[in-house]
């Protein structure tokens, strides 16, 4: 025996954005050319809206229509700086992981090293995007060296043997964004 399909329940979200909005049902009534009391029976999920109702109340709301049907949606993962993993790493101070290393395609990390430190010739899977937050560091892929300041951003191929160096005075501070190859 076939499982009773139901209908999307589009309420809450229909509810939420009139809300936002400010809007009362008499006005969303107003804007949409739909019956209030049908309305209050949609936002409580008591009446399934078809596509053009639907379509309806997303212009009178000001919202993708298709917005109404995307569900419970997973809550944002928050990383606190005083909850990052942090690891070891020969030649630098260390690695931080800024989305606190959960991820499967993709990594945030900070490296921080004094000058001099050097991350050592490595290569991985994946492109690598970085970010000079602070210091002065020298970027050798290969035969290619660049040198970057604050603000500079360079991205190149992981899997070709790579090092990272702070030549400056100072401690430097890169952000590192790597993108796993499917």
């Amino acid at each position: 025996m076939a499982e009773e399909r139901r209908p999307p329940a589009v309420g809450a979200e229909i509810k939420r954005w009139r809300t936002m909005r400010g809007l009362t049902l008499a006005a969303v009534a107003d804007r949409s050319g739909l019956n209030v009391g049908y309305l209050s029976q949609i936002e409580n999920d008591k009446a399934s809206p078809s596509l053009t109702c639907l379509a309806a109340l997303g212009e009178a709301l000001d919202v993708p229509a298709a917005w109404f049907l995307m569900g419970e949606a997973p809550a944002p993962k928050v990383v606190r700086a005083s909850e990052r993993g942090i690891e070891a790493h020969e030649g630098l101070a260390r690695i931080e992981l800024v989305d606190g290393g959960g991820g499967r395609d993709m990594a945030f990390v900070e490296a921080i090293a004094p000058s001099g430190g050097s991350a050592g010739l490595h290569s991985h899977a994946g492109d690598e995007h970085h970010l000079i937050l602070s210091g002065q560091w020298r970027m050798t892929q290969g035969p290619r060296v660049v040198e970057l300041n604050p603000g500079d951003y360079i991205r190149w191929d992981g899997t070709i043997p790579h090092n990272a160096e702070v030549i400056g005075d100072g401690e430097g501070r890169m952000l590192i964004i790597t993108l796993a190859r499917n």
